[in-house]
């Protein structure tokens, strides 16, 4: 079965870089095993600090699988930890919006 390869952005505050990434550093064991659990493998985040705007690159083993690990108590305790310092929703998950893929080479 071939991963799904999902690309987003989302939007950090400009004075939360920092905490953003040693957040991301210290990112938490049961966040970690969370993310695996629900096929998610190769997570990436970059940031560009002039528009504040991060890039999530995720690879995953299915989506609907993945789409319920939003529903897992870690998922939104993490939410709520870093609500503080990124755009959100009301229900403290990030807001976060889907790219288009264009183009891949293996």
């Amino acid at each position: 079965m071939a991963k799904i390869i999902k690309g987003f952005k989302m939007r950090v505050y400009p004075d939360k870089h920092e905490e953003y990434e040693k957040r991301h550093n210290e990112l938490w064991p049961e966040m970690k095993e969370m993310i695996h659990e629900y096929g998610g493998s190769n997570y990436t985040i970059f940031l560009d600090k002039e528009t504040n705007i991060l890039f999530g690159y995720i690879e995953l083993e299915d989506a609907d699988k993945w789409s319920k690990s939003a529903d897992t108590a870690i998922c939104r305790k993490w939410w709520d930890y870093m609500a503080d310092i990124m755009d959100t929703n009301p229900d403290n998950s990030p807001v976060s919006i889907d790219l288009q893929n264009v183009f891949h080479l293996d």
